[in-house]
C-alpha cells in the first residue's frame, strides 16, 4: 500500500480554480490513478462538475446533525471513482469559513481513511484569496506535499497568487508544503501568456500548463459534468489530460519568491502601461522592453 500523494490546489475565487481541479481530478482517474478530491471552499461545490452537478453533505454540515461523523459518511463517488468530499463551512455569519478543514482534515487522519482506501492522490480544492486559518492548513501543516495555483493574467488572480507564495515561504521552514507551480488559466491571448511568464520568472516559480477559455468548458459545465466526461476527445480534455500526467509526475516543489507589495504593483503597474500603448498602437518592438 502507497502512501497517497497530496497535493493542494489554491486560486483567486471565480478564476477557475475548482473547474480546473475536477478536471484534474477526471483525467488522473483516467490515467489508472486512485483519487479523492477534497473540496475546500464553504461555497461546497469543487466536486459537483464529477457528480453530474449535484451537491454533497458537508463534513460540517454533519457534524452539525450530530456529535461525531464517521468519514465514511461523507465519501461520494464521482466520475469513473473520483472519491468526493466536501468540507464546507460555518452557518452564514458566524465563525471561521476555514474551520471545516481543519476540522474535516483531522477526522480523515484520524480514521485513516486515505490509507483503507489505498489513494494515489489526494486533491485540496482551496479559496485562494485569503491564505490565513484553515485556509493555510493544507500548507502550514505540511498536509500537502505540493502546491499549485491557478491563475490568470489579471492582476487581482496574480496578487492572490503572490500572497499564497508568502504564505508558501513563511511556513516552509517550519515543515509547510513547497511549490510546484502555477497553473495559468484562461489563456487566449499572447500577451497574456507574457505576463503570467513574466510572473514566474519574477518569482522563481514555473508554469506547470497553460490552459485557454473554452466554451466547451462551460457547455459541459451547463450539463453538470467535467470536460473530460462529456468531451473526451475535444482539444481541451488532451490540455486537461497533459495537466495531469505532469501533476502525476512532479517531484520537485520549491520555495517561491515572492514580490513586495510596492514591487508587485509597480510591476502591474508597468504591464498595464504597456497594454494601453497596445491598444493605443504605439506597440513596441520587443514585448518585454523594460519590464
Amino acid at each position: 500500500m502507497s502512501k497517497a500523494k497530496q497535493i493542494a490546489i489554491y486560486g483567486k475565487g471565480g478564476i477557475g480554480k475548482s473547474t480546473t481541479t475536477s478536471n484534474l481530478s477526471a483525467a488522473l482517474t483516467k490515467l489508472g490513478y486512485k483519487v479523492m478530491q477534497f473540496g475546500c471552499d464553504p461555497k461546497s461545490d469543487s466536486t459537483n462538475t464529477l457528480r453530474d452537478g449535484s451537491y454533497i453533505p458537508t463534513v460540517l454540515d454533519t457534524l452539525r446533525e450530530k456529535s461525531e461523523v464517521d468519514p465514511h459518511e461523507v465519501i461520494f463517488t464521482g466520475f469513473n471513482g473520483v472519491y468526493c468530499v466536501e468540507a464546507g463551512g460555518p452557518a452564514p455569519g458566524v465563525g471561521c469559513a476555514g474551520r471545516g478543514i481543519t476540522t474535516a482534515v483531522e477526522i480523515f487522519k484520524q480514521h485513516r481513511v486515505f490509507e483503507e482506501l489505498d489513494l494515489d492522490f489526494v486533491i485540496y480544492d482551496v479559496l485562494g484569496d485569503v491564505v490565513c486559518g484553515g485556509f493555510a492548513v493544507p500548507i502550514r501543516e505540511g498536509i500537502a506535499e505540493h502546491v499549485f495555483t491557478v491563475s490568470s493574467a489579471d492582476f487581482m488572480s496574480i496578487y492572490a497568487s503572490n500572497n499564497l507564495f508568502r504564505g508558501i515561504q513563511k511556513y516552509s521552514n517550519a515543515g509547510g508544503a513547497l511549490l510546484g507551480g502555477v497553473i495559468a488559466n484562461s489563456i487566449n491571448q499572447p500577451y497574456s501568456k507574457e505576463i503570467i511568464d513574466d510572473f514566474v520568472a519574477k518569482t522563481k516559480t514555473q508554469v506547470v500548463e497553460y490552459i485557454p477559455r473554452s466554451v466547451t468548458v462551460a457547455q459541459c459545465e451547463l450539463q453538470g459534468k467535467t470536460t473530460i466526461e462529456a468531451a473526451p476527445d475535444s482539444d481541451q480534455a488532451k490540455i486537461y489530460t497533459s495537466l495531469a500526467q505532469k501533476i502525476a509526475t512532479h517531484t520537485d516543489s520549491k520555495n517561491p519568491s515572492p514580490l513586495g507589495v510596492q514591487e508587485l504593483r509597480d510591476w502591474g503597474g508597468k504591464w498595464g502601461k504597456y497594454l494601453l500603448e497596445m491598444e493605443t498602437g504605439e506597440i513596441r518592438t520587443e514585448l518585454t522592453a523594460n519590464l
